[in-house]
């Protein structure tokens, strides 16, 4: 992380627990900012749970990334916004494993430098990611689909003789009220709406317990009533982790985000509230005029 990035990112953390501080009435007490890094933590100490610096690639001369720089905080819901095209579901690839830049930095937190991981490695460190079209188990019930994607030993032995304690229960349940889904707990996933295909997967990446969230398009395909309520489920949902949401559904977008960024040919085009992105001529002009 270069030094303008650390001390930007320092200040952003700060000003966040003084408010914090402010309304929990801790009376301006000043929280202990540098603490001893845990093994296997993710450390946001710089204000930073993830960044890309300087990210390209290119697939046979297109470029589809091109010197793409980007922040999350934690805590954060960032929505990405930008026509077809634009570099958006390759950023995510390259923020997963799935694709390696031909140069630039990605970092998870201040310490994990994600280019020197696989893509599996990336998912057990906290990564957790959606797809446009759902993927669920169809043949087992919403509860089995929630139990196989608890974050425990797959090996075969331990697969084997696997029991669900009372803590595992715990919180499959507070997932399953979380997804909306708990009067349909022994309901088989394929006959789920498609709505509720969508809930059920973002569940299973819950049972990960992600530090980060990254949804491609997650109201793709549903009504009215279900947007509504997936709007609700990813603000209650970010309280404990990071979130970053592609979709063109700027209704939905400007219910949920805490800030928006505007992608176009692999860089970003603009960055801020839905407001200043909406009235942003550039913006305008190659993405939202059209």
């Amino acid at each position: 992380m270069t030094p303008d990035l650390m001390e930007q990112g320092t200040r952003r953390l700060q000003a966040r627990q003084d408010k914090d501080m402010q309304a929990d009435g801790s009376g301006g007490r000043s929280a202990a900012f540098a603490r001893v890094a845990t093994p296997g933590e993710v450390d946001v100490t710089h204000g930073r749970i993830l960044y890309l610096e300087d990210v390209s690639v290119s697939f046979d001369g297109f470029k589809a990334i091109n010197s793409l720089s980007l922040d999350i905080a934690p805590g954060e819901l960032r929505c990405i916004i930008g026509p077809n095209g634009a570099g958006k579901t390759t950023m995510m690839d390259i923020i997963t494993g799935k694709t390696r830049p031909d140069a630039g930095t990605v970092f998870f937190g201040s310490t994990i430098d994600l280019l020197r991981h696989k893509e599996a490695e990336i998912a057990q460190m906290g990564i957790g990611r959606k797809f446009q079209k759902p993927t669920v188990f169809e043949q087992l019930t919403v509860f089995e689909n929630l139990e196989l994607a608890l974050k425990t030993d797959k090996g075969v032995k331990a697969s084997m003789f696997f029991r669900l304690d009372s803590a595992q229960g715990d919180r499959l349940a507070e997932v399953l009220h979380t997804i909306h889904l708990a009067d349909s707990v022994q309901r088989l996933a394929g006959t789920l709406s498609h709505g509720q295909k969508q809930w059920l997967e973002i569940g299973m990446l819950l049972m990960q317990e992600p530090e980060l969230l990254m949804l491609d398009e997650p109201i793709a395909g549903m009504s009215a009533r279900e947007r509504e309520l997936t709007a609700d489920l990813l603000k209650r949902i970010c309280k404990n982790r990071s979130m970053i949401v592609i979709e063109h559904d700027m209704a939905f977008v400007a219910q949920i985000a805490s800030k928006v960024t505007v992608m176009h040919q692999g860089k970003i085009l603009a960055e801020g509230s839905m407001d200043e992105v909406q009235n942003n001529p550039q913006v305008i002009d190659v993405y939202l005029g059209h």
